[in-house]
């Protein structure tokens, strides 16, 4: 097994020859594809996980973990390096890890934005969003602050502009520390203006906008391109020109229409220390009930076994109250009725001792007191990186300024290097529970019964074995996605099929999700209701073989040799 340090991360070229070590030393359990290509032209790496001596990946119910599809959330990528390495060390130890592997496939993909990754940890790094495609436009930027790394000290921190009008001043405990002016401040005193760190393209000597909010830089919001509910620019920024028109996203839309195995994804970014469920576009009362109700149980689970809470994006998570959030991977529940989530690892403001359920607001508002704890305890827990000390630097446009403050994408955007293991080793278990509750097609029986001499009945029992019907969600049932169980005989020359379709259709089978409690009074219509037959007639001699198949889009595939006596 490969070696992996989980306090670092890996930039592309490491991250890849990880990912091939684990094919190369578990051939057994992982193969290494590529999905498609960045917008650089980088491959998009993904792992198949799965015990190919149980039969194909294809032929099994699957689940999707990705990571990393926002360029500087780079403990995504940690997480499924974990993921991975920690099944590959459990295999034969653990029983649901080993029953995992046996009987369901994952696959993995732990970085979908290498392009952007690579900008974020390159010796002088540039922090965007998401892609590095320049959008809106393709010019270079002509004026504004292009955040960047200025100084070359291989951070991208703040700046901060002594001004006796300007809205920060050094907090009264913590003068390194910015915080906002009260609204009483006189003017005139020891106060700020805090920007990016960068350069000014054409600066006037007044006037500064952030090359990037105005536009032709790069805009875009991979997470804002996938088809359901996406949404033209002016409604919401870095959607991109149409739905999947970015490479990376196109590659991960066309894996899960290639693989109808698929039975349901998590997708991991930072920051907030949440686990989120759809929808993002419309309120709970909107919802299926059914699926709202198995979200709520399989968020109950994840609560227990990784201690994030886990919220709808509508109810609590939206960024604005006027404003929703639409064209993301939700889109594999809106579109294909599969269960997805969101991890968002990591909540600062928790361990700092903050406590409250106020996702996004509270980086609105709230006491500069908060401001000081999370300052206190960046130093405790990052010393020197976290929050750093302002430096007099010689700026080419503005002259003398100082840079320092927050190092977001060491104590923000990601844990301290101290601190992401133990992280990022919350979530495997969960991870592991949604996808084993995935439907799973098993062979119950196979009955040959004589009629006459060379006549035969052939009974085939199928059963669905997961906690989730085959169907999965009641999403898939209203659009009608799937087509329930197929069985299918196969009769070699000489046999003749005396009765009923060479090919039937079983219908699909529950499981016991959506059933209540052992006291409810709303009663079991069908309490066989995971289970289906076919029956075959065939003329044959004894002894002739037979070959039964039974397959489901997302339950699996099953098959039988049955011979006739």
């Amino acid at each position: 097994m490969p070696t992996i340090d989980f306090s670092r991360f890996y930039r592309y070229a490491d991250l890849i020859g990880i990912l091939k070590s684990f094919a190369e030393e578990r051939p057994d359990l992982v193969a290494y594809s590529e999905i498609g290509r960045s917008h650089e032209g980088r491959p998009i790496p993904l792992l198949t996980l799965t015990r190919f001596a149980t039969g194909r990946p294809e032929d099994k119910p699957a689940y999707w973990v990705d990571g990393n599809i926002h360029s500087v959330e780079l403990s995504a990528s940690s997480a499924c390096l974990y993921f991975v390495d920690w099944l590959l060390k459990h295999d034969g130890i653990d029983a649901d890890v080993t029953r995992q592997l046996d009987t369901r496939t994952l696959y993995v993909a732990p970085r979908l934005n290498p392009d952007g990754a690579e900008w974020a940890m390159a010796d002088r790094p540039k922090y965007v969003r998401s892609s590095t495609r320049r959008y809106p436009y393709d010019e270079e930027p002509v004026d504004g602050l292009l955040t960047e790394d200025i100084d070359g000290d291989g951070r991208i921190l703040q700046m901060r502009v002594r001004d006796a009008n300007g809205p920060w001043k050094p907090h009264p405990q913590a003068p390194h520390l910015m915080v906002r002016r009260d609204p009483l401040d006189p003017p005139g005193g020891n106060y700020f203006r805090v920007m990016p760190e960068g350069r000014i393209e054409n600066f006037d000597g007044e006037s500064i906008t952030i090359a990037g909010v105005t536009g032709n830089a790069q805009g875009l919001d991979l997470n804002r391109n996938f088809p359901a509910g996406w949404r033209q620019e002016f409604e919401q920024l870095g959607a991109g020109p149409f739905p999947t028109s970015e490479p990376e996203v196109r590659a991960v839309v066309e894996f899960f229409s290639a693989h109808p195995n698929l039975c349901g994804g998590t997708s991991i970014h930072t920051f907030s220390g949440v686990l989120l469920r759809p929808l993002g576009h419309a309120a709970d009362n909107e919802f299926i009930p059914e699926d709202l109700w198995t979200y709520q149980s399989i968020g109950k689970r994840g609560e227990a076994l990784t201690g994030y809470p886990a919220i709808g994006v509508w109810e609590e998570f939206r960024y604005h109250p006027k404003e929703h959030i639409s064209g993301t991977f939700d889109w594999i529940y809106e579109h294909l009725g599969m269960y997805t989530w969101t991890i968002e690892i990591w909540n600062p403001k928790k361990e700092a001792g903050i406590e409250n359920n106020e996702w996004v607001h509270w980086f609105r508002e709230h006491p500069i007191e908060d401001d000081l704890k999370v300052y206190l305890w960046a130093q405790r827990v990052a010393p020197g990186e976290g929050h750093i000390e302002w430096k007099p630097f010689s700026h080419p446009q503005l002259g003398e300024v100082e840079i320092g403050g927050w190092n977001r994408m060491a104590i923000f955007t990601n844990p301290p290097p101290a601190l992401r293991e133990k992280e990022i080793a919350r979530f495997p278990q969960w991870l592991l529970f949604n996808s084993l509750i995935s439907p799973q097609l098993e062979l119950q029986r196979v009955e040959i019964t004589p009629q006459s001499a060379d006549t035969w009945r052939v009974r085939l029992v199928v059963q669905n074995t997961g906690w989730l019907p085959s169907y999965v969600s009641k999403m898939t049932l209203k659009r009608k996605l799937t087509r329930g169980v197929l069985a299918e005989i196969a009769l070699p020359a000489g046999a003749q099929l005396v009765s009923g379709k060479s090919r039937e259709e079983l219908g699909e089978l529950e499981g016991w999700a959506y059933l209540h409690t052992g006291i409810s009074f709303w009663g079991q219509k069908k309490p066989t209701a995971d289970r289906a037959h076919v029956d075959w007639t065939v003329r044959a001699p004894a002894g002739t073989a037979v070959e039964l198949t039974a397959w489901h889009e997302r339950a699996g595939r099953v098959t039988a040799k049955a011979v006739l006596k």
